[in-house]
């Protein structure tokens, strides 16, 4: 068992090693740029988003956020209205803690 530790602990360090060893691919990027490619999308709110990831974000991230929330909130009432539709009342559960 403790040889098999062993192999198990050495073959991950080799395997974790190894990408850093392999320099085909040079330096690491320096300036890399990430940017939605908004040519092909019509006005509305995906191009909105878009431009918004481009220029500002910040403001991408609270949407992001803020959507996030809203999402969240819409499918939890929906959940519940079809809990409730389906006889299982979440409402008036008992919390027992010990």
């Amino acid at each position: 068992m403790k040889r098999l530790s062993k192999i198990l602990s050495l073959s991950t360090v080799v395997v974790l090693l190894l990408p850093a060893l392999a320099l085909a691919a040079g330096g690491p990027a320096k300036d890399l740029i990430v940017v939605a490619d908004t040519r092909v999308l019509e006005p509305g709110p995906m191009r909105y988003f878009a431009d918004l990831y481009n220029t500002n974000t910040t403001l991408f991230a609270v949407w992001a956020t803020v959507m996030t929330a809203v999402y969240g909130c819409f499918l939890g009432f929906l959940m519940d209205f079809l809990m409730s539709r389906t006889g299982i009342d979440l409402k008036s559960r008992k919390i027992i803690e010990h």
